[in-house]
């Protein structure tokens, strides 16, 4: 499937990552030759000699009170921050946008892992009486999507997705969508995904922790995605123009170059390139594109199920106007996406001008 999206653009991001607050602290750190990777404290099962991607400078209370704070999950707490943060770098004011016109799409993987663990462990030591439940709100992967939502007073379309490793893309697709199809002017999309010691325990136990597993991060990247004519009628500074998305679903036996055919559609030049999930283990993804303007942010902050977001970000930060960016993404047994931005505005789009949106298989 191959999508065109010919009004929509970006007009912020941010993320939270090992690295710190912001996009500044990823591109210092991009820019240093260093990593965010500490090592995995030899107490935690299957962790000795492993490292991982933890937001150690992370606090909840630089972006929320901490009663509040007290009530949400970690993952949660990253993805309202980085919102926050969006919202702010888009210069977003939410007093003069309809509510119900802005919404979140967000690729989620293990969100609510912990809780999860602790609402069960309460009910398998004391039954039913054990369970807490103030807990039970955070055991569900769309819940750092809705207390996003209620924080910031987001009233639209409201998703979550999980899709293994492309599990933002998936979400960033869903809410180009939404725009596309006139459901919302403005999107928060992207990814959030906590890590726990019992993710790292489980990891070693279905011997992942070597191979897709190794170097496992934390955090959350957020995009803010308008239509052309609403950031017009905004005057907000287009920071870059969502081009195409193509995505296949595998690589079938025998016919594996024809899907790399078809998912680099309409990629016929890039001057920065993000990696996201298993793409840099795929040979037949690697050797269609060139070794210069990689942008690999797992060997830096660690591999999520959804650090696409964080990704995507990364490459928007970097990208000049009028450079074609591309974000290359895959899952061991698929989906496979290669998303297509231009830096800046690159057409002329005057208020309420809307060119639409095409697909195709």
């Amino acid at each position: 499937m191959i999508y065109s999206f010919n009004d929509i653009v970006v007009s912020g991001f941010s993320a939270v990552t090992a690295a710190g607050n912001g996009m500044e602290a990823v591109l210092e750190l991009l820019g240093s030759g260093r990593d965010a990777l500490s090592a995995v404290p030899d107490d935690v099962p299957g962790g000795a000699g492993q490292r991982w991607g933890k937001a150690l400078g992370f606090k909840a209370s630089d972006f929320m009170p901490p009663l509040k704070a007290r009530k949400m999950d970690r993952c949660s707490h990253f993805t309202v921050g980085a919102t926050g943060l969006a919202l702010k770098d888009a210069g977003i004011d939410l007093k003069s946008i309809d509510p119900e016109r802005i919404g979140i799409a967000l690729g989620c993987g293990f969100g609510g892992v912990a809780n999860s663990a602790e609402f069960l462990s309460g009910y398998f030591k004391n039954g039913a009486e054990g369970l807490a439940p103030v807990l039970f709100p955070n055991t569900v992967s769309n819940a750092p999507a809705s207390n996003a939502s209620i924080e910031h007073g987001l009233k639209g379309p409201n998703v979550t997705l999980v899709q293994r490793f492309c599990s933002a893309e998936s979400a960033f697709v869903m809410a180009c969508r939404f725009i596309a199809e006139g459901r919302a002017d403005v999107m928060l999309t992207g990814g959030a995904d906590d890590l726990t010691p019992l993710m790292i325990a489980g990891f070693a136990a279905t011997g992942q922790l070597r191979r897709y597993a190794a170097c496992f991060g934390e955090g959350s990247g957020i995009l803010v995605l308008e239509s052309a004519a609403h950031a017009a009628r905004r005057n907000a500074p287009v920071k870059a123009t969502v081009e195409t998305v193509a995505t296949i679903g595998l690589l079938p036996a025998g016919r594996e170059q024809e899907g790399v055919e078809r998912l680099f559609s309409g990629v016929d030049r890039c001057n920065l390139l993000t990696l996201s999930g298993t793409a840099g283990d795929t040979p037949l993804l690697m050797q269609r594109v060139e070794a210069q303007g990689i942008i690999d942010t797992a060997s830096i902050l660690g591999r999520s199920l959804a650090m696409g977001g964080t990704a995507m970000a990364t490459l928007l930060a970097k990208l000049q106007p009028g450079q074609q960016g591309v974000h290359l993404a895959a899952s061991p047994e698929g989906p496979y996406y290669a998303i297509r931005f231009t830096g800046g505005a690159a057409t002329a789009c005057t208020p309420g001008e809307v060119k639409g949106a095409s697909h195709q298989v």
